[in-house]
C-alpha cells in the first residue's frame, strides 16, 4: 500500500511547501498572517474537490471537514498545521526532490558551503534510496506541518475513494499559529466533535508522543530613564544595560536549550528589542512537570526584582502566560488512542518509538480542552532551519497509518 501513495505524497508536499505560511508573534490577528489564509483557502478547495462533506472555514481560522464512515466506531480527528516557524527564513521557499538518495552528502544550490550530512545526521543514513526533500539553502523547508497536511489529504482521499475501507466517522482539522502556541482555539474541541484525535506533526518513523512539555510564555519589559547622553550623567538609567544583566543573571551552563536533553527543562530567551528608554525580553520556560515550570517562573521573577533593586528608578514588570501543559496528565489517564495507534503501528511492523519530546502540538492543548490527542509520525527532520528534510517513503508509512488506525477503529483485525 505504500509505494501507491508517494507521487501523490510528494507533488502534495512541494505545493504545500511553496506556499509562505510562516506566523507571525506580534500579529494580534487570527490568523495571525494573510499568508497563512491562502494555504487554508487551498485545503478548503482541495476538500471539497476530494468529496469531503461539511468542508468548513471557522472564524478563528481553522479549516474543519468530515470524511464519512461507513462502520460502527469512536469518532476519530487527524490535525496538522497549515503555518511554519517564524524563527528562520521561511518567505519564498523553493523545496527541491533528491530522487533515490544515494547515501552521501547533499548539497543545496542556493548556499554551497551549507550540507546535509548523514555523518552528523545518522538517521538520514537509514534512507539510502528514498526520495528526500529539502529546502534550497536559503529557508526552512516547511515540513513541519506541510508534511503532516499532505499525508492527511493523501489518506482522505483514498478513503474517500474507496469507500469500501472500513473506517468510522472521520473528523480533519487543519490550523493556523500552531508555532507560536494559538493553534487551539478554544471552540476547536466542540466544533470538531470527536472522541478523540491525533496530530501528524512528529518525527521519526514508529513515534507515537504521549508526553510533551509544559509551557509558559514570559515578556520583561524594562523601562529606564531616556536623557541626552551629552548630560546623562547620574541621570540616565539604560534600560538595554539593565535587559541585558537580568539575561545575564540566568543561568547558562545549565537551564538553556543547549546545555540540557531528556527530562531537563530550560529558560530560552529568544528576543530582545528596544531601545535606551525602554526594552522588551521575551522567553519561553519549558518543563515536563508542572512543579519543575513553576520554578523556572519563580526564577525568572526573582532575577527581575532583584536587578529592579539594583536601579530603583527604573521600572521592570514579568509578565508570564500559559501556553500549554503536558498532554501526559490527561492520557495517562485513558490510554484508548494510544493504544489504537500501537496496535495500529504492529499491524504495519513498524517498531515503536515513544519517547517524551521537547516541545509541543496542538494536540497539547486539545488534551488539555478534553480531546485526547497524541501525536504521529511524518518522518520530518531538522526542523525550524536550512538543513530540514524529510523522506517521501516515511510520509508514505505515516500516511499508511493513518489509514490503519481508522481501520482497526472499527473492529477490523489485521
Amino acid at each position: 500500500m505504500m509505494d501507491q501513495f508517494d507521487t501523490e505524497l510528494k507533488t502534495r508536499l512541494v505545493r504545500y511547501c511553496e506556499m509562505d505560511s510562516q506566523s507571525d508573534m506580534d500579529s494580534a490577528a487570527t490568523p495571525s498572517t494573510a499568508c497563512q489564509h491562502a494555504v487554508l483557502d487551498l485545503v478548503f478547495d482541495e476538500l471539497t474537490k476530494i468529496g469531503a462533506t461539511d468542508v468548513t472555514k471557522t472564524d478563528y481560522g481553522t479549516v474543519i471537514a468530515t470524511v464519512p464512515g461507513n462502520s460502527d466506531g469512536p469518532t476519530i480527528g487527524f490535525l496538522a498545521h497549515v503555518d511554519t516557524a517564524p524563527q528562520f527564513n521561511a518567505t519564498g521557499v523553493k523545496p527541491r526532490v533528491v530522487e533515490g538518495y544515494n547515501g552521501g552528502d547533499i548539497t543545496f544550490p542556493d548556499d554551497p558551503e551549507l550540507v546535509l550530512s548523514p555523518a552528523a545526521f545518522p538517521y538520514l543514513s537509514e534512507k539510502v534510496g528514498h526520495d528526500i526533500v529539502t529546502a534550497s539553502g536559503l529557508t526552512l523547508l516547511g515540513a513541519d506541518d506541510k508534511a503532516g497536511m499532505a499525508i492527511i489529504m493523501t489518506a482522505a482521499r483514498h478513503l474517500i475513494e474507496n469507500p469500501e475501507f472500513k473506517r468510522p466517522t472521520i473528523r480533519l482539522a487543519f490550523t493556523p499559529d500552531e508555532e507560536i502556541g494559538r493553534g487551539v482555539d478554544a471552540r476547536l474541541p466542540a466544533d470538531l466533535g470527536v472522541d478523540f484525535a491525533y496530530t501528524f506533526d512528529g518525527g521519526e518513523v514508529g513515534e507515537i508522543v504521549y508526553e510533551t512539555f509544559s509551557a509558559d510564555f514570559a515578556v520583561v519589559t524594562v523601562k529606564g530613564v531616556s536623557i541626552h547622553p551629552g548630560t546623562a550623567k547620574d541621570k540616565l538609567v539604560n534600560a538595554i544595560h539593565l535587559a541585558s544583566k537580568i539575561v545575564d543573571t540566568l543561568p547558562h551552563v545549565t537551564m538553556t536549550p543547549e546545555t540540557t536533553d531528556n527530562h531537563e527543562g530550560f529558560i530560552h530567551v529568544v528576543d530582545i528589542q528596544g531601545s535606551a528608554a525602554e526594552t522588551v525580553v521575551r522567553f519561553i520556560l519549558r518543563d515536563f512537570e508542572l512543579d519543575g515550570l513553576a520554578a523556572k517562573d519563580a526564577l525568572l521573577k526573582q532575577v527581575c526584582e532583584t536587578i529592579a533593586a539594583t536601579e530603583p528608578r527604573a521600572e521592570i514588570s514579568c509578565t508570564i502566560t500559559p501556553q500549554y501543559r503536558n498532554m501526559r496528565y490527561w492520557l495517562e489517564k485513558d490510554m484508548t488512542p494510544v493504544e489504537l495507534a500501537r496496535t495500529a503501528l504492529a499491524d504495519l511492523g513498524i517498531e515503536e518509538l515513544s519517547v517524551p519530546i521537547r516541545g509541543g502540538t496542538d494536540g497539547s492543548r486539545l488534551t488539555e480542552l478534553g480531546v485526547p490527542c497524541p501525536n504521529l509520525f511524518t518522518g520530518m527532520q531538522n526542523v525550524h532551519g536550512p538543513l530540514e528534510w524529510v523522506s517521501v517513503q516515511d510520509m508514505a508509512q505515516a500516511t499508511a497509518l493513518c489509514l490503519r488506525i481508522a481501520e482497526r477503529a472499527t473492529g477490523a483485525q489485521g
